[in-house]
């Protein structure tokens, strides 16, 4: 069914240039028609006919104009083809009418201006015979004007209902990622919380970290994506931060290709990455651990992100935490799923302990 809304776009320069045109054509196109008929039975006066198809084609235009101010007073109807025709052709009689009275009368008047006197046969037969080619004229006009108008529609409506998607996409997106940034403020302030008495220089000096951090991510988090690069600056303070807490049980090293920086990756997506590295495995062991953080550019310009650790993976299967499967959900909101849309995948590391792989096309 066609949605009834309402054509902004009806009014555009472009489009009533173009029906013009066409309307310009169709009527030189009948009047070179008319002049060869003319000739062909002997005619020798050829601006008879230009006076008789261009007073009809003043007298169509009147009423095309009339009607096209009409129909748009009947577009919550285009849905209902049957009774949008039956309210526009409602007038057809009288509009007939109208339209033979005006083309009859420019017709003498030219004729008169011109010192001939114009013929036709009786008003009767005149008024049948015009009659009926415009009620066939007015109705192939009325499917046209009705089909232009419901595409009209239909091409309105998809964009605003493309519009509406994007703008709930991008609601949903900035609703998760404003998500991720309490995640982060509450692991951070229970890091700087349990050195409050055991080492205030350090809490402090962590505060002041983490202060700038946010800033940071506060501004960051207006929008969906950053370059690698700019996410890397809010992930390496974090990185401080956590390790600073754990002092000696705790290293970060940075393996980035310089091709990747640039690529686009969800704003605050890669703090989940290393923070399940030392929620999961830095808290529930003494031994010291070893996280690498890597980037990469792979062929078919796709991104590939992974944070790994050396620590002990538990006899259970790895699962998703609140950070991942947010994350999780970021990623096909932004890009989908498949081959050619993202994926964020937990693969045990060989040796022992796990690494996070997350993927992505890089439109850079």
């Amino acid at each position: 069914m066609i949605p009834a809304t309402s054509l902004t776009t009806d009014r555009s320069p472009r489009l009533w240039a173009a029906l013009w045109c066409g309307w310009l054509a169709f009527w030189l196109l009948m009047l070179l028609v008319g002049l060869q008929e003319y000739q062909r039975g002997g005619g020798h006066r050829l601006w008879e006919p230009v006076v008789d198809y261009g007073t009809a084609a003043l007298a169509a235009t009147l009423v095309a104009a009339i009607e096209l101010r009409r129909a748009r007073r009947h577009e919550a109807l285009l849905g209902r083809p049957l009774q949008w025709l039956a309210r526009l052709a409602a007038w057809l009689p009288l509009t007939a009418l109208g339209f033979v009275g005006v083309m009859y009368a420019l017709r003498h008047a030219i004729y008169a201006l011109a010192g001939h006197p114009y013929r036709h046969g009786p008003w009767a037969d005149v008024i049948v015979y015009e009659a009926v080619k415009f009620a066939i004229f007015y109705l192939l006009f009325l499917g046209v004007h009705f089909g232009l108008r419901s595409y009209r529609a239909w091409h309105a409506e998809r964009l605003r209902t493309e519009h509406q998607a994007r703008l709930a996409q991008e609601a949903r997106l900035a609703q998760l990622t404003q998500q991720l940034q309490p995640h982060f403020l509450f692991n951070a302030l229970n890091t700087v919380s349990s050195l409050i008495h055991t080492d205030p220089d350090l809490a402090d000096t962590l505060l002041t970290r983490l202060a700038t951090l946010l800033r940071a991510a506060t501004d960051a988090g207006q929008r969906p994506t950053q370059p690698l690069a700019d996410e890397l600056v809010l992930l390496e303070a974090y990185a401080q931060i956590m390790t600073e807490r754990f002092a000696d049980r705790a290293h970060v090293s940075w393996e980035i290709d310089a091709a990747a920086r640039a690529c686009p990756v969800p704003t605050l997506g890669l703090q989940p990455l290393l923070e399940n590295c030392f929620h999961h495995v830095v808290e529930r062991r003494l031994a010291p651990t070893h996280m690498v953080v890597r980037a990469r550019l792979l062929e078919g310009a796709r991104l590939r992100i992974e944070v790994e650790d050396d620590g002990d993976l538990r006899s259970e299967p790895p699962v998703y935490g609140v950070g991942l499967n947010n994350l999780a959900l970021r990623l096909q909101a932004l890009h989908g799923a498949g081959a050619a849309g993202a994926s964020l995948t937990l693969l045990p590391r060989a040796g022992g302990g796990l690494t996070v792989r997350l993927e992505l096309p890089c439109a850079c």
